[in-house]
This record gives C-alpha cells, sequence and structure tokens, in this order.
C-alpha cells in the first residue's frame, strides 16, 4: 500500500473540478498538497481556500513543468504523490478539425502528462519509500464517442501511456506505482476548456455542456467523490480508479466487437502449420 499522510502531493490541474476534489481529500488524509494551474486567479484562490500551496504551471511546456518541480523540491524537500489531473475537454466532429485544434488537444491532455510523468518519475524512484503516480484519462479512454474523437484520441494514449508505465515498473521493481484514473460525468468546469485556450490554436473545437445534453441523464459525481476515489485507489495501489463502475456496458460493447472481430477469421491450422514449415 502507498501511504498518504505526510508525503507531499502535487496535482496539476488543481485549482478547480476533479483537481480541487483530489487535493481536498489528499489534504484530509495528511498530505502536503500542491495545487498547480495555468489559470493564476484560480489557483490563489483556491489554494487559499483548501489550504494548499498553489504553483503556476502550463504543462504543455516542459521547462515550466520542471520549474514546477524544482520549487515543490527547494519547499518541501521531497514529493511522493503527483497527479498529472490537468486536462480539456472541447468537443468537435473530426472533419472539422483544424491541426491548430489538435495540437491544442495533444498538448494539454497528452504531453502534459507525458511533461509531469519524465519530470517527476525520476523524484519518486529516488525516494526509499517510492511513490505514486495518478494520470487523468476518462472513460473515453475505453469508449470513444461522436464529437470526441480528438478527446479520445488522447485520453487512449495516457491510458497506453499509464499502462507501459505499470508494467516496466514492476519490472524494474522500484516501489512507483501508478494509477489511471478514468472518471465518467463529474460536475466540473470543463464545459469552459475554451477560457485557456491560446489564441493561435483557434480553430473548430468548442465548449459544450453536456450536462444539459446528451449526458443530462447520466449519473454526475461531485469532484469530492472523485477525490475519494483517487485516494482509495492510491493507498491500494489500484492501477485503475473508475468513478462509474457501473458503466461497464459502455465499454463491454467495444471490447465484444473486438473480440467478435479475432474470432471472425479463424486461422486454419494446418495453413499455418504448413507456412511454419
Amino acid at each position: 500500500m502507498t501511504s498518504i499522510a505526510g508525503r507531499v502531493a502535487v496535482v496539476t490541474g488543481g485549482a478547480s473540478g476533479i483537481g480541487r476534489g483530489i487535493a481536498e481529500q489528499l489534504i484530509a488524509e495528511g498530505a502536503q498538497v500542491v495545487i498547480a494551474d495555468v489559470q493564476q486567479d484560480a489557483l490563489d484562490a483556491t489554494a487559499a481556500e483548501i489550504g494548499a500551496t498553489g504553483i503556476r504551471v502550463d504543462v504543455t511546456d516542459p521547462a515550466s513543468v520542471e520549474a514546477l518541480a524544482a520549487e515543490v523540491i527547494e519547499r518541501f524537500g521531497s514529493v511522493g504523490i503527483v497527479v498529472n489531473n490537468a486536462g480539456i475537454g472541447a468537443l468537435g466532429r473530426l472533419a472539422d478539425l483544424s491541426l491548430a485544434d489538435w495540437k491544442w488537444m495533444i498538448d494539454v491532455n497528452l504531453w502534459g502528462v507525458i511533461h509531469g510523468i519524465t519530470t517527476f518519475l525520476p523524484l519518486l524512484k529516488a525516494n526509499p519509500d517510492g511513490g505514486h503516480i495518478v494520470n487523468t484519462g476518462s472513460m473515453a479512454s475505453f469508449s470513444p464517442m461522436a464529437g470526441g474523437g480528438a478527446y479520445a484520441v488522447t485520453k487512449y494514449g495516457v491510458a497506453a501511456l499509464t499502462e507501459a508505465l505499470a508494467i516496466e515498473l514492476e519490472e524494474d521493481g522500484v516501489p512507483v506505482h501508478v494509477t489511471l484514473l478514468a472518471p465518467g460525468t463529474v460536475r466540473t468546469n470543463i464545459k469552459n476548456s475554451t477560457r485557456n485556450r491560446p489564441a493561435e490554436l483557434a480553430g473548430g473545437l468548442a465548449d459544450v455542456d453536456i450536462s444539459e445534453g446528451v449526458a443530462a441523464d447520466l449519473r454526475w459525481i461531485d469532484p469530492i467523490e472523485a477525490g475519494r476515489i483517487v485516494t482509495r485507489s492510491i493507498r491500494n495501489d489500484d492501477l485503475y480508479a473508475l468513478t462509474h463502475p457501473d458503466w461497464w456496458h459502455i465499454v463491454e460493447g467495444r471490447q465484444a466487437a473486438i473480440r467478435t472481430a479475432f474470432e471472425k477469421y479463424p486461422v486454419d491450422a494446418s495453413a499455418a502449420a504448413a507456412d511454419a514449415s
């Protein structure tokens, strides 16, 4: 199990939404928490409200993430838990997207996680008692939807990155564990993702409030509940942290389609034997 009490934890995208919920729960369980965010006013306000340390970061910039890590080490001496949570959720059909749309989405949602791992993993591995990384994916890490193709590409990437890292950490035999957080519908301000969009990366992706659309009738949870699920997964070294285990039917449909494809054209055993010879 990974202990939380007494650890220094860093949560990117920690000024609001799921990041804030995770930060609040980590504090409740005894961690010293640094929240990092690109939006300075929200960062300052949240840090004061929840009792965290706020440090501005732009996760799309590796130098900014490195500066964050350096400041955390300078202030606290170590870091034991890293939550790569910063992300955006603007939507748009693939035919309507520009390269600028793709760059913005991938820079934040995938490169942001890559930068976090590249920067913080060596620090965690250097700890005698290791540590834990949480990467925020999505239910879209397992099943895409129309209008969310670019988003799903990044979240599939985060899932693959997390799963591969888990395998390698186990092979290395170091006490560092990793969790993929796959949230479903959580009450956040991800519907306002474009507020921090660089002007030069304008394009077809747009904010959509799915709570008033196709997802209006789904089960919605508050960020603090997502935070409790994350800390439970940290304590238990779970590879997956699911906010909506009741959504298995969504994932199962895709898995069934893949299995059907594998079984559709079975290999002829005699032909395979002949080829082998």
